[in-house]
């Protein structure tokens, strides 16, 4: 039996075809709309019925107010005395918040384009966007469209919602969004956004987006390279620049291409942007520095010190602290211009500067230059220490006036110093800067020449455990053994410390611990004032009348002693310092409004500066120099005063007589050529064995000269352990 024929359909004529295919596509799209309706409508009935089912916990924390925002992380800000921004130190997230009229209309248009077109229509959640999305998900068979709101995602990075993609979460977030929505205008919603969002490369916020891609402050972006580092939002790993450039390309042209779509842009702006290349400059690495001038870095990482012993580093680099510090920034630039307008060859040896106010310790100006490089890691201000020479003799100056001894009536031995308890012990000799001695020279007048052999002797007579302790009364931090040449300076210590030190003379003998910080803001907005931020911390150190005898011997050293080339007019006082073989030389000095140290020498170790511009450095060439070519500006705009009148006086000892005063078996005079080989006529022989407080005789007139004898042979060998002993002859120190 043969089977009936099959049907067949008749043969369609070509625009029929057309015709029929249009119509099956249209009723496809009508069942694919009807499916996304339907949806829709589950959506916003699950919504709605979640007030009554499964989600009504949800709904129950919709509060703004009953959650606590996610910290963001921000950087710390750290400003100068006036207020001027003087650098960030970094978080775990790189986040710079800045006001929306900072940011770049072009950056503002390119995230809306992007991310949420519909911004300035809707209440927080877009119902036409979520259908649109749905759409274009079920046309591409995946997901290809996002449906939630800046808004939305605001709500995400500040509360604690959980990232599982459930019906409670969405109906949470849909609610939270709302109601922000109705709490706070558009241009704080997106405010908030553009400060909140992750960018990529630990760049949170717009602002550290456009200096980690650009080296840009965000104001200035332009169309193209807003539409970069807005299209980052959706996925930074994928789209980063630096390591996926052709991506991040073609991510920025669909960002240009919804600006276009959106009226944001023109076509002929639109071709430009498209043809432009990235015009990445990678600014990652300036990331632990931002906005740090070299100069300012050393002040910067002393600050970060301060606040990491304070506070503790976890807390430091959460972030979100506002720093106001003591520096100021005119003093910071004419102590580095100060530094480079005497030291500007690239071999030349670093300097650094470190400035005081002596009424409260706030530290005015701390920088350092290192010629041929442009930073240094290592703090030169307050870290590095080194032999402080000469300048250590301010100390025992103190310490001996402290046991009223009168330093303009008290004669010293000026001539070659060999110094051995017992003989298992290596000899100690001391020599003077250039091997010229005066003989019987008072203490004052020796302070002036910087002569070495007296002030070994002093410092064995006052003792160096009392020259430790002054010294550490008046600001050393550094341990000092008591040993004999501490007095000489042979025990290395910090241009700050030294700084604080002489501070203590300037301020009538009361010593402020040296801080750079007045206020901290802590990230809540609460001022920190357990901490004690601004309120000096201080101690009487000495009598007032000893740091102003101090001062009128050490401010006529810069009158006429080794100190001279500091000299700008003003009263002052300062002492030179240079240590063996030329390797650092200091000076240190004060007028009544500010102290100042300069050091000078090679950052890499003790290397000689015999031969710096054609000279052997010493304390009063190059730091003498530099401390006055810095403290005449300084000193610009204020008071010309002296300094203040002591309300102690002084009750010398009318005799003194020191067990090493004239010890040597003889004095050599350089200025008759003559040696002795007895000691000067006295009251008394007899040394005392009573402390110098307990001796109330008469002073011993100066000595007569003694029978003359040829003069011993020159020693040009730099003693050990004795600074300021040299071979060369710069002026002496």
């Amino acid at each position: 039996m043969t089977p009936p024929p099959r049907f067949r359909r008749p043969e369609l004529v070509p625009g029929q075809r057309r015709r029929r295919r249009r119509r099956e596509r249209a009723a496809q799209r009508r069942r694919r709309t009807l499916v996304i309706l339907g949806i829709g409508l589950l959506i916003v009935f699950g919504v709605v019925a979640a007030s009554f089912g499964g989600a009504a916990a949800a709904l129950d924390n919709c509060s703004l107010s009953s959650l606590r925002p996610v910290s963001q992380g921000e950087n710390s800000r750290v400003y100068d005395g006036n207020g001027v921004l003087l650098g960030y130190i970094p978080t775990a997230r790189n986040r710079q918040p800045t006001a929306l009229q900072n940011v770049s209309t072009w950056m503002q248009r390119a995230t809306i384009a992007i991310e949420d077109r519909r911004f300035y229509q809707h209440g927080g959640v877009d119902w036409e966007g979520i259908l649109r999305a749905a759409v274009k998900d079920v046309q591409a068979g995946r997901a290809v469209e996002g449906a939630s709101t800046i808004t939305q995602q605001l709500v995400r990075n500040l509360y604690p919602i959980s990232n599982q993609r459930t019906l409670d979460r969405k109906v949470k977030e849909a609610c939270l969004a709302i109601k922000l929505s109705d709490k706070w205008s558009k241009p704080k919603i997106l405010d908030e956004y553009l400060n909140a969002v992750y960018y990529g490369n630990h760049a949170y916020g717009v602002q550290a987006a456009a200096q980690t891609y650009f080296s840009e402050k965000p104001r200035y972006l332009s169309p193209p390279q807003a539409a970069l580092v807005a299209g980052l939002t959706q996925a930074p790993s994928d789209y980063d620049p630096f390591l996926h450039p052709d991506t991040a390309l073609a991510r920025r042209n669909e960002v240009l291409r919804a600006m276009l779509d959106n009226g944001d842009l023109t076509r002929r702006q639109y071709r430009e942007a498209v043809r432009s290349p990235l015009g990445l400059r990678d600014g990652r690495r300036k990331y632990d520095i931002r906005y740090v001038k070299p100069r300012d870095r050393y002040f910067f990482n002393y600050v970060n010190d301060e606040l990491v012993a304070q506070y503790g580093a976890s807390t430091v680099r959460s972030g979100g602290l506002k720093v106001y510090t003591t520096v100021d920034l005119r003093y910071q630039r004419e102590a580095a211009n100060a530094i480079r307008g005497r030291l500007n060859l690239g071999n030349d040896p670093a300097a650094a500067v470190v400035s005081i106010d002596p009424q409260n310790g706030q530290i005015k100006a701390m920088t350092a230059v290192v010629p041929g490089r442009r930073e240094n890691d290592f703090n030169l201000a307050s870290q590095a220490r080194r032999q402080a020479g000469s300048t250590f003799k301010a100390f025992v100056l103190a310490t001996a006036i402290k046991q009223h001894i009168n330093p303009a009536a008290t004669y010293y031995l000026s001539a070659p110093f060999h110094y051995q308890p017992d003989p298992l012990t290596e000899a100690w000799d001391v020599h003077t800067y250039d091997d010229s001695y005066e003989g019987s020279i008072s203490i004052e007048n020796a302070t002036l020449k910087s002569d070495n052999t007296v002030y070994a002797r002093l410092t064995l007579d006052v003792g160096p455990e009392n020259v430790a302790e002054t010294a550490h009364d008046l600001g050393i931090t550094t341990p000092l053994p008591p040993y004999p040449s501490m007095g000489l300076g042979s025990i290395a210590v910090s241009p700050l410390e030294m700084t604080s030190a002489y501070a203590t003379f300037a301020d009538g003998g009361i010593a402020s611990r040296p801080t750079g910080i007045r206020r901290v803001v802590l990230s809540d907005g609460t001022v920190d004032r357990d901490a004690g931020w601004g309120v000096p911390d201080q101690h009487q150190a000495i009598p007032d009348w000893v740091a102003a005898e101090v001062t009128r011997v050490l401010g006529e050293n810069i009158q006429e002693g080794t100190g001279v080339a500091a000299n700008f007019g003003r009263p002052a006082a300062g002492k030179t310092g240079t240590t063996t073989d030329h390797a650092d030389a200091w000076f240190c000095g004060y007028t009544p409004n500010l102290t100042t140290s300069v050091w000078v020498g090679y950052p890499r170790g003790e290397v000689p500066m015999t031969d710096v511009h054609g000279i052997a450095v010493a304390g009063g060439t190059f730091p003498a120099e530099i401390w006055h070519d810095y403290m005449e500006k300084a000193a610009t705009g204020t008071p010309d005063r002296g300094f203040a009148a002591p309300r102690g006086t002084p009750d010398w000892l009318s005799y003194y007589r020191g067990q090493y005063q004239y010890q040597g078996g003889g004095y050599y005079n350089s200025y008759s050529g003559s040696s002795s080989e007895t000691t000067p006529t006295t009251t008394t022989t007899t040394v005392p064995t009573t402390t110098p407080q307990q001796q109330h005789h008469q002073q011993a007139p100066p000595p007569t000269q003694p029978k003359r004898t040829p003069p011993p042979p020159a020693d040009n060998t730099p003693s050990p352990g004795t600074p300021d002993a040299g071979r060369h002859q710069p002026p002496p120190d």
